[in-house]
């Protein structure tokens, strides 16, 4: 069973496996599948679901709400993002202007089936809408109930710090961030994750698994398996910095440390990020209901100093850690 953890420097408690939606609920898998996933996360004692308007234009969260009928709604935490095109992706129907976020959040309501969102997260920093204005428009949807707390996605540590200054102005705060973050990718240790915990957000991190890499299914030198995410088409593009012969090599490497714990390298890995003190929660996808009962073991596997540190010895020269990367793969102008 999963842990519940405080989220950020509030009263709310989350699962510390979160199961998420992104490139499956809508699109790759049929919604017999997607509800069996979720009973499944549900029955492991996962609360906290994840998901945004943009994931299949929409579809991702009307399948997610019809999942969680029936379910009691303040047993559960619903969290989704507002930020890309969506709906007729008109030159409004982007970014975080007051008038799209005002928008959203009642489309994004009507097809989770729900009144409110326990967070609603800015799915990126909008450069073209003054911070005030953003921070403003989170305010009054808090006031109004249809969001109980706010947080943000791949903002960089300035950006933090302007969340979290603009907020206390206006009597909310931010308490999360949602950025990718595994053992591959550490941009978010040196800049983020210290700026985070002195604005007291959390992380919630998504591909703990690096797209599929650390479970081990790319073999060095071998064709990547029929299905997989390397050969999605919404998927290859994310995954492709992932599958270098020296990165799939230390993967490799990673078996035996899983082996002398017992464990799968895919519990190895989201068990690494939520050994991290700035990491609430880690954010799974699964196409089947096994994978979930499978990645749930590692919400209170402890990982002792020895393994943790040879770890970062299999990975310390393949490991991406540039911080400027945040902004430089962050929109530059609106994507509508």
């Amino acid at each position: 069973m999963v842990s519940h953890v405080y989220l950020g420097n509030s009263g709310l408690k989350v699962s510390n496996i979160i199961l998420g939606n992104w490139l499956t609920h809508g699109s790759q898998i049929e919604e017999e599948a997607a509800h069996a996933c979720v009973n499944a996360a549900l029955d492991a004692g996962i609360t906290t679901f994840d998901t945004a308007d943009v994931y299949a234009n929409g579809v991702a969260e009307e399948v997610l709400g019809r999942a969680l009928a029936g379910q009691k709604r303040e047993n559960l935490e619903i969290f989704t993002k507002v930020y890309f095109p969506t709906g007729d992706k008109g030159h409004n129907d982007c970014g975080l202007s007051r008038k799209h976020i005002m928008e959203s959040i009642d489309r994004s309501l009507k097809r989770l089936g729900t009144d409110y969102v326990d967070l609603y997260q800015a799915h990126r920093y909008d450069v073209e809408t003054p911070i005030e204005e953003t921070m403003q428009a989170f305010a009054d949807v808090v006031k109004a109930g249809k969001a109980l707390y706010i947080g943000v996605s791949e903002w960089t540590a300035e950006q933090l710090k302007f969340a979290h200054d603009f907020s206390r102005d206006m009597g909310f705060q931010v308490i999360s961030n949602q950025p990718q973050y595994n053992m591959l990718y550490r941009v978010i240790e040196k800049e983020i994750m210290p700026m985070a915990e002195r604005c007291g957000m959390s992380q919630i991190v998504w591909s703990p698994l690096a797209q599929g890499v650390l479970t081990g299914k790319y073999p060095p030198r071998g064709d990547a398996p029929a299905g997989s995410r390397a050969t999605d088409k919404a998927g290859a593009q994310m995954i492709q910095k992932y599958l270098t012969d020296e990165i799939l090599d230390a993967v490799a490497e990673l078996k035996e440390v899983a082996d002398d714990l017992g464990v799968t390298r895919a519990q190895l890995a989201i068990a690494w990020v939520l050994s991290h003190d700035n990491v609430a929660s880690a954010i799974i996808g699964a196409s089947r209901p096994e994978q979930v009962t499978e990645n749930v073991v590692a919400s209170d596997l402890d990982i002792p100093r020895e393994h943790l540190r040879r770890i970062d010895e299999i990975f310390r020269d393949v490991m991406i850690d540039d911080p400027r990367l945040t902004w430089e793969n962050a929109p530059h102008e609106r994507p509508c």
